[in-house]
């Protein structure tokens, strides 16, 4: 899920009808059945993105570190008593 799902993509012509639409008619959202739901989804969204830019600054520094990195996961999956 992307992070700008609550905002409709027009297409091209749409966009185009756009800038002659002075009333702002053709403004358009997805829309949620709640306002929670809709926190939640957008929640959701923003902690996946989160994820992701961890996950590729993990892999970044694992490059960079390859040693550091190694005995940091060695550390992580000893298990403890």
């Amino acid at each position: 899920m992307r992070p700008d799902f609550l905002f409709a993509m027009p297409s091209t012509l749409s966009g185009v009808a756009r800038t002659l639409d002075l009333g702002a008619t053709f403004d358009e959202y997805n829309e949620s059945l709640t306002v929670a739901l809709a926190d939640a989804k957008a929640l959701y969204v923003d902690w996946c993105l989160v994820g992701e830019s961890l996950c590729e600054a993990m892999n970044r520094f694992a490059e960079a570190e390859p040693d550091v990195a190694q005995q940091a996961t060695e550390l992580v999956e000893t298990p403890t008593r």
